[in-house]
């Protein structure tokens, strides 16, 4: 077999059906149009994070097109680490490969680079650095040092050629990649000492000021939403993702993006309308690809995003009707798959299910809800499970039974995985959570309250302790039972406190752990309110909570359905007064 046996695959006429993908296009040196079109579909897939595709596209631009250099230079970058999996989120085989593949595609470019344009020779040896050893090295300080001499060579490539969006765009990347996830502290709203957060910052909002097409470039757009969404302001990336939503019809990443800050802002009707339109596009790449490859992994995120936005305006068809595709489209296959270890990035997705049916108080659903056959491929999941099924028994309560699931949860917890993740979260932590929200709900409903209510503080304390997600791994926010179990006991000025602060009314919470505009909080807040006669507020809050309300599909009269006695709940008609005369009389 040849050393380019790997890149070799038979070539296919651009004019064979295949996804649309808007018309975004870089002219490219090469004397094939069929290469131009194949080059120009590969860097729109990396540009929206699905490398596999893309590197298929860079490696039929190459069957038609054997000296084309930028075909090569996209296939070492599809090959290399990105924001969502960096080097040292490689498995040792899948590293190997990449880097053995990653180093050929790029000294195979750079051989064939004299015939290149200016540009297309920068890039080629810029990439060069990502890739410069073929051999993977176990030390990861060496594979971020590559990282670093590559972002520093893009620098030079960027300086040269402003005013070119992809340069732009790939600068911008290369800066990100150096502390993924880590642009922004959190808690202070500042910059991470360690991030390129102001450089990346300038590149972009000079590349959209200053180049008016950059407003229809896929690669800016998405990478400005990454750029904005942890800093303090998300708001600001607003604009940026509308551009992006429709730019990519068949770009089910595309389409999901925007909804990264719509959940951030609380426009959660809009953020169920774009992970729609990611999904139905996703499944149609479903269709065509099949699920063996790494895009499985955002074609579940994407579902993950819309289940979380129906579950925060309280649309439970929407939710069940997502997690009922989405698990039809995780064959038990794809978890199996070794390199990369597949099971650890997606098995959480599974377990998804019992959160959905916790917030909506499926309590018999949950209790007949049938275990995991495999324990072993699903321990992430058998064990919320168990979780969900002691939630739904002290809800209900079967204290014994919620006793024994208690029991059960912590027996199949504590064989988890290390390696098993949930986003940036390891399922340790998500376990930490479940534990101590269990502990609540059988505290509660012995009576125990004080127990109960230090447990669920500590399970919140947990859950804010987590690094950032989006959508967050823990679906419920901690709070929304906290405050209803509150409310239930008469600690109403407590419990406006907790609901304020989830919706983000005052600076109690970090900007990312803000939920504004969700249905359950606002329900909630506006029976504290209510109830402390405080008659104006209320009358601010109404209009809001009437809008979601109108939204919801299922009654909302608790933030939680643990609490049982709702009431006190202040009566809120939405249905429309009809006189029995009118339209004449008659």
């Amino acid at each position: 077999m040849s050393e380019n046996a790997w890149i070799d695959v038979a070539p296919v006429a651009p004019s064979e059906k295949y996804f649309d993908l808007g018309v975004y296009s870089r002219k490219i040196t090469t004397s094939s149009p069929e290469a131009q079109t194949w080059f120009d579909r590969g860097l729109v897939w990396v540009y929206i994070f699905n490398h596999d595709e893309g590197n298929y596209c860079f490696r039929q631009a190459i069957a038609h097109d054997p000296n084309c250099v930028m075909a090569y230079w996209g296939l070492a970058y599809s090959l290399g680490p990105n924001y969502n999996k960096g080097w040292e989120r490689f498995d040792r085989k899948d590293l190997v490969r990449c880097l053995e593949r990653g180093h050929h595609a790029a000294r195979r470019g750079i051989e064939l680079a004299k015939n290149a344009s200016p540009v297309e020779q920068a890039l080629m040896n810029a990439i060069m650095f990502r890739f410069e050893k073929a051999e993977a090295s176990a030390d990861v300080n060496q594979l971020n040092l590559m990282n670093q001499k590559y972002a520093d060579a893009m620098r030079a490539v960027y300086e040269d050629n402003k005013g070119d969006n992809d340069i732009a765009t790939l600068y911008a990347d290369s800066m990100m990649q150096l502390t993924p996830w880590k642009l922004w502290n959190l808690h202070t709203g500042k910059p991470e000492p360690l991030a390129r957060t102001r450089q990346i910052q300038k590149v972009l909002d000079d590349t959209l000021r200053d180049n008016e097409k950059a407003w229809e470039h896929p690669g800016v757009l998405h990478l400005y939403i990454h750029y904005i969404e942890m800093s303090p302001q998300p708001e600001l990336g607003i604009i940026a993702a509308d551009h992006l939503r429709p730019l990519i019809p068949d770009g089910g990443h595309a389409h999901h993006m925007p909804t990264h800050l719509d959940a951030q802002v609380g426009d959660w009707r809009r953020s169920i309308a774009s992970n729609q339109d990611a999904t139905r596009a996703d499944e149609r790449f479903y269709r065509e690809k099949g699920a063996m490859n790494f895009y499985t992994f955002y074609r579940l995120h994407n579902y993950h995003a819309l289940i979380y936005a129906s579950m925060f305006a309280g649309q439970k068809r929407t939710a069940i009707d997502a997690v009922n595709r989405m698990e039809s489209t995780l064959p038990e296959e794809v978890l199996r798959i070794e390199s990369p270890p597949m099971a650890d990035w997606l098995e959480h997705f599974i377990s998804v299910r019992a959160h959905v049916m916790i917030r909506f108080g499926m309590w018999q659903e949950i209790i007949d809800l049938s275990l995991p056959e495999d324990r072993q491929l699903y321990p992430f999941t058998t064990a919320i499970y168990h979780y969900a099924k002691g939630v739904a028994h002290a809800a209900t309560n079967n204290l014994e039974a919620a006793e024994e699931q208690r029991e059960l949860f912590r027996k199949a917890a504590a064989i988890v995985p290390e390696t098993r993740k949930a986003y940036m979260s390891t399922a340790k932590q998500i376990m930490a959570i479940a534990t101590k929200m269990l502990d609540g709900e059988i505290e509660y409903r012995y009576g125990q309250y004080d127990q109960a209510f230090e447990s669920l503080r500590e399970c919140i304390r947990r859950d804010d302790s987590l690094p950032y997600n989006e959508p967050w791994p823990w679906m419920q926010p901690p709070r929304h039972a906290y405050a209803a179990l509150l409310l239930e006991q008469g600690h109403v000025e407590m419990a406006a406190a907790v609901y304020k602060a989830d919706l983000g009314f005052d600076e109690t919470l970090i900007r990312a752990r803000r939920h504004p505009n969700n249905v359950w909080a606002l329900q909630g807040y506006h029976e504290c309110l209510v109830r402390m006669n405080k008659g104006a507020e209320a009358a601010i809050v109404e209009p809001a909570l009437r809008l979601a309300r109108a939204g919801a599909d299922v009654p909302v009269e608790v933030s939680c359905f643990c609490r049982l006695d709702s009431s006190q709940a202040p009566q809120l008609s939405n249905s429309v007064a009809v006189e029995e005369k009118c339209c004449g009389g008659k």
